[in-house]
């Protein structure tokens, strides 16, 4: 099946110019985003604390939840809606204390306590508890970093031994430029940076390289077929010639986090989210970023030559 037409002449690489100030304009947003913010909104994961998931029978405003919790003295705590529950009619809320809370002894036994004698015994349930100590989630973030980085070189390293060295610079920046646009859409919409948006990173990265591996092997093919054209026109032509499997690939993934999105719920939104970002723009970035890079290695020889 083909969407684009053989013989369809986009020209692509005249829009490059166009193409790195548009990336350029996401990743200063996403900054300032952070730098607004503070920083990532890091989950319970990788900033430490306790997050206590409880379930109502009948949903009550987050307002009356903080004030049964106020005697308890948590500290800076966070109330959180996390959508209907198991059965119709509950509702269950993520509660997020800071580390200072963690210290009280058996604080969720507390915090279910206070709840239910604000709203009934059989009106609240616990759900979960879970709790990470500073030093762990210190540990945990510096992993993850490490973790999407070495991917990201990874992924460049084995593009450069596969093709040549413009190759795979062109993939490691295409794929930093993937990572730093999500982590930004990510900070924008103020998602908590926990294990399973690590998860979400490296998924975008895997995905993103398979589609520049694709663009640069047919570079690499026209390359040899046609010596004598421009290597500009050799890679609008072979943009053009994998367009429709780019499309066709990318659009059935992204009907899946679609419907992820909007029908998965609260506990895989973040992920679903992260992920859709992130497939949009890494074929976005195979196309506008890795590729011509392959260009500007050969201009830059030229120039010395």
């Amino acid at each position: 099946m083909e969407l684009i037409k053989p013989g369809t002449d986009i020209d692509f690489v005249s829009k490059v110019k166009w193409a790195v100030g548009f990336s350029w304009l996401l990743i200063l947003i996403g900054i300032l985003s952070l730098v607004l913010h503070g920083g990532p909104n890091y989950g319970v994961d990788f900033a430490g604390g306790t997050m206590v998931q409880v379930r109502f029978t009948h949903k009550p405003p987050i307002k009356d939840i903080r004030a049964a919790l106020t005697p308890l003295s948590l500290g800076d705590a966070t109330i959180q809606d996390f959508g209907a529950g198991g059965t119709t009619g509950t509702s269950d809320f993520l509660i997020r204390l800071p580390l200072a809370a963690t210290e009280m002894e058996d604080v969720s036994n507390k915090i279910t306590t206070a709840l239910q004698d604000k709203f009934g015994k059989d009106g609240v349930e616990l759900q979960r508890v879970e709790t990470v100590g500073p030093r762990v989630g210190k540990e945990l973030r510096i992993r993850a970093i490490l973790a999407v980085a070495l991917a990201t070189l990874m992924m460049g390293a084995y593009i450069w031994f596969r093709f040549e060295l413009r190759f795979g610079v062109g993939a490691a920046i295409a794929l930093m430029h993937d990572v730093l646009i999500t982590v930004g859409a990510l900070s924008i919409c103020n998602y908590e940076i926990d294990l399973t948006i690590v998860a979400a990173l490296l998924t975008v990265v895997g995905f993103s390289v398979n589609d520049t591996v694709i663009v640069s092997d047919r570079i690499r093919e026209n390359m040899r077929k046609n010596r004598r054209d421009p290597l500009a026109k050799i890679i609008n032509s072979s943009i053009n010639e994998t367009l429709s499997r780019t499309i066709l690939t990318t659009g059935t993934a992204l009907l899946v986090l679609v419907a992820l999105f909007l029908l998965g719920g609260n506990v895989i939104n973040g992920f679903a989210f992260a992920l859709l970002v992130g497939f949009t723009i890494g074929t976005y970035s195979s196309i506008y970023v890795a590729s011509p890079i392959v260009l500007y290695f050969e201009r830059g020889a030229r120039r010395r030559t």
